[in-house]
């Protein structure tokens, strides 16, 4: 899953950047609205977190334009406002969530999900599957034939990224953007590394093969009765 933060308060930006990547996310920065915006229109991010006091364009301007332009990305408010007057604006202008400073971590990160898969339709409110392979996104918990696969971040978050997606051929492309946050180099082989990795966790072991190749194109997550 790939994240977009939009914050001037560069404590603030490295701490929420360090936790999303340990949690597995993709994670992109930009420090004034403008740039911010800039990113939001011209990249696909699955969620966004926007401070409201920026420099060049403020928060509440930087979600106006995303939502004149028919972005539906899901977007937490970061402010240290904390009137109720405040929270409704936000709300109002287009925001899904709204969380003032300080907070926990935990917290924003639950939030994050709970709008990730809000908008992803799942209708398992924190759990993902596919046949006999279950995520458990709340616990970071893997299970498969109710068998427990311990998987590391970057492949926790390429096995969610392909069970929100199931049945749906990704590129490498996609999943670079998703699971890493920079543009897919031809030359490198880290996808197919990371797959195989993957692979060898879900698949090994088992009778039949969940994550498959389609030649040139990509990858997708097929549950053994699809």
């Amino acid at each position: 899953m790939r994240v977009l933060i939009i914050e001037d308060d560069e404590k603030i930006s490295g701490f929420v950047k360090r936790g999303l990547q340990e949690a597995g996310f993709a994670v992109d920065q930009a420090k004034d609205g403008r740039s911010g915006l800039h990113l939001a229109l011209s990249e696909a991010y699955d969620a966004a977190i926007i401070d409201l006091m920026l420099p060049q364009l403020d928060g509440l301007s930087v979600i106006q334009e995303m939502r004149r332009s028919q972005l539906q990305t899901p977007v937490i408010v970061l402010s240290a406002k904390r009137s109720v007057d405040d929270r409704v604006k936000g709300l109002e202008i287009g925001s899904d969530d709204y969380l003032t400073k300080p907070f926990a971590f935990s917290e924003l990160l639950a939030r994050i999900q709970a709008l990730i898969r809000r908008a992803s339709d799942q209708g398992e409110p924190s759990r993902l599957t596919a046949g006999d392979l279950v995520m458990d996104l709340l616990k970071r918990r893997v299970e498969r034939a109710g068998r427990e696969i311990d998987l590391q971040p970057r492949e926790f978050a390429l096995l969610e990224y392909l069970l929100r997606n199931t049945g749906r051929v990704v590129s490498k492309t996609l999943i670079m953007e998703h699971v890493w946050n920079y543009h897919f180099d031809p030359q490198t082989n880290v996808v197919d590394v990371l797959v195989c990795r993957l692979r060898t966790k879900i698949d090994k072991a088992f009778e039949t093969p969940l994550i498959h190749t389609i030649r040139g194109v990509g990858y997708v997550l097929k549950p053994a009765n699809g």
